[in-house]
């Protein structure tokens, strides 16, 4: 597959798109991109695929976490380290649940971009381009903010990269320790007011630390894990110019991260997102909403699994608390009965989203414990095996979504409502999740 076939998407209609004022500009920061190093490699790549494969027979759970719109500003070793303790954390709970390994892939190093639903926003009767995240424009309401600017593509990239850098040196460098993990766990469930629901879990996990410490056990998955990178591969400029063909295979790899998604707003068949995504070799997911067919899905693995390559293709479904039990057992129906392995993955998240009457987006925890809940149940009935789970979340004890052990109300949401985008369940809320989860995958 050469490298003409990576352009070809350009003879597609491509949704979500910014409206670039100067093409000659786009076209020199795409050079520029071109002659940086990658920011991940094949290997890489491959390797999360053998662990999809396993996603998707039961072998190990998906756990994908992160921002819904990461900024320039906030590629800080803080906010980082608090994120990846977040997800860490989470994972050690479900690991020991669901007694399989947790696939660890962060919302990083590439999320600066977001679809909408509308091209403008409207504010006191003024019109403007829509904030289409930091690699586009501005978020500051402001004509000159929201001119979409190519050069934030190559600022994109040094970003990605720093964030990157930081990713891996926590992970091999003590942040990701098995022990000093479940301690913040244990910390946890001791100041939650609803902790001692998770008090009995906490103790087993400790128990069973303990156990293999004491017989000797300390392995190097003790002390450092394996933590990749994904993005929603929207800004085809962008993810072109970051695609490279792998010297050991002649394949092409897009480069800009790991794992690489379509959303539910671009997985047209016929679409550019979908036809750029079928020539690059990374693992890929989907995005898929309640009014998705089965024989959408059929078709989308054609197209972009026609080899069904084993964890090449992951399903993420975004459907809301009230529509998964009915929307989602047709879908799943049809596609194992296909023959084809996928892997399921639930986003709890976009299908709940709703605006409060003082204007703010936010979700209610309960919503998305229901969707995912809803989401055991169907592949409990019908046999087949619930992937993982797709969370927007933060590190920080921000005040986005309603509930929690915490009972967040919506006079609460002004105090740190710090998202540019969508809102985020903040560290107590995303651990609980976890927890509640573990308990989901203890009765599997």
């Amino acid at each position: 597959m050469g490298v003409n076939s990576l352009s070809a998407w350009r003879a597609r209609p491509a949704a979500q798109q910014p409206e670039w004022p100067d093409q000659a500009a786009v076209d020199a920061a795409s050079a520029q991109l071109r002659t940086f190093p990658p920011l991940v490699f094949a290997g890489e790549c491959d390797a999360l695929k053998a662990r999809i494969a396993d996603v998707a027979t039961g072998r190990a759970f998906f756990l994908q976490g992160g921002d819904c719109a990461e900024t320039f500003n906030g590629v800080g070793a803080d906010a980082l380290r608090n994120k990846l303790r977040t997800i860490l954390q989470m994972a050690v709970v479900l690991t020991y649940a669901g007694s399989v390994p947790v696939v660890k892939v962060g919302r990083i190093a590439g999320q600066y971009a977001k679809p909408r639903s509308k091209p403008t926003e409207t504010r006191e009767g003024v019109e403007l381009p829509a904030y289409r995240g930091d690699a586009v424009n501005g978020f500051e309401f402001t004509p000159e903010a929201r001119v979409p600017d190519p050069d934030r593509l190559v600022r994109m990239y040094h970003s990605s990269a720093a964030t990157l850098n930081l990713a891996r040196a926590f992970v091999i460098g003590g942040e990701a320790d098995l022990r000093q993990v479940h301690a913040w766990n244990t910390d946890f469930v001791r100041d939650s007011p609803v902790g001692e629901r998770y008090e009995r879990m906490a103790r087993d996990i400790d128990r069973a630390i303990s156990f293999m410490h004491a017989c000797g056990a300390d392995p190097a998955e003790f002390h450092s894990v394996d933590f990749y990178a994904s993005h929603e591969a929207l800004l085809l400029d962008y993810e072109e110019a970051l695609t490279r063909i792998d010297s050991r295979t002649g394949t092409p790899y897009d480069t800009s991260g790991h794992f690489l998604w379509i959303g539910e707003r671009t997985r047209q068949l016929d679409g550019a997102h979908v036809e750029f995504a079928r020539h690059v070799r990374n693992p890929i997911g989907v995005k898929l909403g309640p009014t998705t067919t089965p024989e959408d899905a059929l078709a989308l693995i054609d197209v972009l699994d026609p080899e069904r390559e084993p964890g090449r293709l992951t399903f993420i479904t975004r459907m809301g608390a009230g529509k998964i039990r009915d929307a989602l057992p047709h879908l799943v129906e049809k596609v194992t009965a296909s023959g084809a392995s996928v892997a399921w993955v639930c986003d709890p998240m976009h299908g709940n989203t709703f605006e409060t009457p003082s204007g703010y987006k936010t979700r209610r925890f309960d919503d998305v414990l229901d969707e995912v809940e809803g989401f055991f149940e169907v592949h409990r009935a019908l046999g087949t095996v619930p992937g993982g789970l797709h969370v927007e979340l933060t590190g920080d004890e921000v005040t986005e979504c309603l509930g929690g052990g915490h009972e967040l109300a919506e006079a609460d949401l002004v105090h740190r409502y710090e998202t540019v985008c969508d809102p985020r369940l903040n560290r107590a809320q995303s651990l609980e999740l976890a927890f509640l989860v573990a308990e989901m995958l203890s009765a599997r």
